[in-house]
This record gives structure tokens, sequence and C-alpha cells, in this order.
């Protein structure tokens, strides 16, 4: 098999979504399994930047959506039959974050999209997908 483990970074925008579609057809055709890998940033927090009471709502709410997706993402990949595993991880740099999870994880290939929800439409490729292209060990599909 060419692909057994495919990582699919998930951010909530479009293109990731995009990027999961595809990741999900390629683990049919491979029967290959998908990991969803959300990274969420929490807040610095303490008396002279955010108040943790709302650091903390704010987290869980952001939970409620990821976990919410993550469900709906696992049931398109059981209608698919392909094994299908989700994970949240809260380092500070997501760019790292992605190419350290697909090197322990042995990821065969990285599904990510072009630009997460900053978006910026100056930049020809986002700031996390070009540094994951450039330094993850297996292939990277890049999707728009």
């Amino acid at each position: 098999m060419l692909f057994q483990n495919i990582l699919v970074p998930y951010d909530g925008s479009k293109f990731a979504n995009r990027a999961f579609k595809i990741a999900l057809n390629l683990g049919k055709k491979y029967s290959a399994k998908i990991t969803i890998l959300t990274v969420l940033n929490t807040p610095m927090t303490g008396s002279w930047y955010v108040d943790n009471r709302i650091a903390d709502a704010d987290l869980k709410r952001q939970l409620k959506i990821i976990q919410g997706q993550f469900k709906k993402f696992g049931e398109s990949a059981k209608k698919s039959n392909v094994k299908f595993n989700s994970k949240i991880i809260y380092p500070q740099n997501v760019g790292k974050a992605i190419v350290s999870y697909a090197k322990s994880s042995k990821m065969d290939l990285v599904v990510m999209g072009s630009h997460g929800k900053t978006n910026w439409d100056k930049l020809i490729l986002g700031s996390v997908a070009n540094g994951v292209s450039n330094r993850v060990h297996c292939p990277v599909l890049i999707v728009k």
C-alpha cells in the first residue's frame, strides 16, 4: 500500500473541510486510516493578559464545536468504510506540532488546506501549510 496513515490538520476552514473530503477518497482508495488533528492554541492567561474565566469558556466552546465536527467526520468515514481517528493537542506553535505529530505517528501523507482561518489573500500559501510542507518527512497534499 502506498499510504496507510493519512493526517489531516483541521482548523475549521473551508480548505480544511475540502482536505478532509480528499483524504477520505484517498483513504477509500488505499484502505488507509485517517487521523484528523486539531491544534488549539491556548491564550496567554494571567492578570494582565486575559481573564482565566473568559479563556476557559472560550476553550470549552471551541472544543464543543470541534468535537461536533469530528463526530460528523467520523460518521462520513464509517459510511465510506475508512478507519478514522481524531486528536486535539494544545501546543503554542501549530506548524511544529503538526510536523512532530506526523513524525511520531508515522504518517505516510499529510492532506491539508492551503490557508487556514486567517485566509490572507496576499499570501500565496498559508504560513502553517508552508511550514509543514517544508519540514515534514512525508509527502504533503495541499488543497485549495
